[in-house]
């Protein structure tokens, strides 16, 4: 029969693979075997309660990317120089008529001054004013935004560093040993194309030092159960104990490959696996790997025969864990591997295939129990809730006190920032003024019937007095709801049923458009009257009748008058109800005045008539 690819002929007829390679007998063929040389080590015990699956993907970055505290710092300096930028961006911007969008965005950042409102720039000899200014809003979130980064670091730090596990060595005695009973598993499985078939010399147990006067020999069973498997990467031993009291410091397991016809003792590497799991069965720890290559120099393939022996040496270590009440582990680990015979060259391999007395494959299995010393393992807390308070209120000052200096700093070497809240509640009140009035003028419009007193379009002709200085028009609405509104209130005085007092240009003058109008055209009336004018009379007072008789006619009624912010629509109402039943007490006693000088002018043209007759 031909020989699988990758392989060598030996003795005429028979086959091997070359040189670190084995066969695979799905695909009838010779492949090169390849292996990660790391070796993985778990103390089998978990500290914390919570543990992510390392199974998710890209668990690895994200593990080395959130490992350090300068995550955190690195975030926090981002997210605090986007907000000093931001801010910056605002102050060069127009604050308008404060009724822009930028206006509205300084007066948001102002009202965020939540640390700093009464630390502001203070004049001398004057009481501590709450100030919130946009700088003071600005530094105020800042320091907020420093100090949750820093408390984040802070947190990280106690999380992942909360507690350090301290190992203390100490001599121990053979009675304390004793009381180290773990359940062990060795597997040893020696990757290659051979069976169990091939297996010779397995069932002895040597401790103590060979050659020397410790040196023992007793069967393997007397401290596990031993098994040869076979498996799809070679033949695996597999040593059990239950309850194992190991009876020496040193023990070495021994056995070797044999050739047989068609399988050839050869190997390519060897796979491990120690574990060890305490009595109640919650904790395990292990250790396993694989080895291709004894050198550290040379990572050629090469394949393991010949006399002498491969040796894998282990260490186990008795360790307390004081912190999980006492439990008692053994730690297996892996220390060194010893290659024997290895062969690298192709020609070296035939000629060893050809010479039936390197026709074995020799390992040893050297445990190294390290009763001399016992590890006691605990877990001391290195943060308690003082320290923590302390480093928590450190965090505060520092943040808080940077910006404080920097806003000092500002308002002492510029001036203009010491009173740049005035300004912004200014122009804030302002608007407010604006609305204010606004709605005052539509709720005269809409309520009353009376047109805007800014309106340009309003009739010369429908022109009505109150008083000096204040001016209503007459609007006729055809809609139903003001005629509803108008029918619902009974109290109100309909000034254009009635005939009024006749047109008196002293008393009527331009609408005025705003209080500070109205203000100005108050002080221009008492300038006039002041001069000494012949028609001058107090503000807000009717101008009295060319008939003095007080006998016939009574003084026309007073009218109260109250500053812009005190005088309200009733007090209007009020005085044109007394002007309105004025002027009708004025019409009756001018119809009776009237009916009489035409009764005597009748009689006087009746005597003069009679006279001339």
């Amino acid at each position: 029969m031909a020989c699988p690819s990758n392989s060598i002929t030996y003795n005429g007829t028979l086959c091997a693979c070359l040189p670190g390679h084995v066969l695979d007998v799905v695909s009838k063929s010779c492949k090169l075997f390849k292996a990660d040389s790391t070796i993985t080590t778990d103390t089998g015990v978990d500290f914390y309660a919570l543990k992510l699956p390392e199974t998710l993907p890209g668990f690895d970055s994200l593990k080395k990317f959130t490992q350090s505290q300068a995550v955190f710092l690195e975030a926090t300096l981002v997210m605090l120089l986007s907000w000093l930028m931001f801010c910056l961006f605002l102050r060069f911007m127009s604050l308008g008529d404060g009724r822009g969008v930028w206006f509205k965005l300084r007066w948001f950042v102002s009202r965020l001054d939540i640390c700093f409102a009464t630390r502001h720039w203070l004049d001398d000899k004057k009481v501590v004013t709450k100030r919130k200014t946009e700088l003071g809003g600005a530094f105020s979130i800042a320091s907020w935004i420093l100090f949750i980064g820093l408390f984040a670091a802070l947190l990280y730090q106690i999380i992942s560093k909360r507690s350090i596990e301290v190992h203390n060595i100490r001599a121990t005695n053979a009675p304390e040993l004793t009381s180290f009973l773990n359940d062990m598993e060795f597997n040893i499985t020696t990757i290659s194309s051979m069976s169990c078939a091939n297996l010779r010399d397995l069932g002895n147990l040597v401790s103590g030092n060979p050659g020397f006067i410790d040196e023992r020999v007793v069967s393997l069973s007397t401290l596990a159960n031993y098994s040869c498997h076979n498996s799809s990467k070679g033949p695996t031993i597999a040593l059990k104990c239950k309850g194992c009291k190991l009876i020496s410091d040193n023990m070495y397991i021994s056995w070797q490959f044999v050739d047989l016809p068609n399988s050839p003792a050869t190997a390519v590497g060897y796979e491990f696996n120690l574990a060890s799991t305490d009595s109640a069965k919650k904790h395990m720890s292990f250790v396993n790997g694989t080895l291709k290559n004894g050198s550290t120099f040379d990572d050629r393939p090469v394949t393991f025969r010949g006399r002498q022996s491969t040796i894998l040496k282990f260490n186990l270590f008795p360790k307390i864990y004081r912190n999980l009440h006492d439990l008692k582990l053994i730690q297996p680990l892996f220390h060194e591997f010893l290659p024997g015979s290895v062969f690298r060259d192709t020609n070296q391999l035939r000629t060893s295939l050809e010479n039936s007395v390197e026709g074995l494959v020799n390992t040893t299995l050297y445990i190294n129990f390290l009763s001399a010393y016992v590890v006691e393992v605990d877990k001391e807390s290195i943060l308690g809730p003082v320290s923590f308070l302390a480093d928590l209120g450190g965090l505060y000052c520092i943040s808080i006190g940077i910006f404080f200096y920097l806003l000092i700093q500002c308002e002492y070497r510029v001036k203009k920032l010491r009173n740049e809240d005035s300004v912004l509640r200014s122009i804030k009140n302002r608007c407010k003024a604006q609305d204010n009035w606004d709605k005052l003028r539509k709720y005269v419009k809409f309520t009353y019937g009376v047109p805007t007193m800014d309106d340009d379009n309003y009739d010369e002709s429908k022109k009505g007095a109150c008083c000096d200085g204040f001016m209503l028009y007459s609007r006729q609405s055809n809609g139903s709801s003001h005629k509803r509104r108008q029918q619902s209130k009974t109290s109100s005085i309909n000034l254009y049923e009635k005939p009024s007092l006749p047109a008196n240009k002293s008393l009527i003058s331009k609408p005025l458009g705003s209080t500070n109008d109205l203000t100005l055209h108050y002080e221009n009336t008492a300038k006039q009257h002041s001069v000494g004018s012949s028609r001058d009379f107090p503000p807000c007072q009717p101008q009295e009748s060319s008939i003095t008789d007080d006998n016939f006619i009574p003084p026309p009624p007073s009218l109260e008058c109250k500053s812009g912010s005190e005088m309200d629509m009733s007090d209007v109402q009020k005085n044109l109800k007394n002007l309105y039943e004025y002027n009708g007490m004025l019409r009756e006693r001018l119809l009776a005045a009237q009916s009489l000088l035409h009764s005597s002018s009748s009689n006087h043209s009746s005597q003069i008539k009679s006279n001339e007759t």
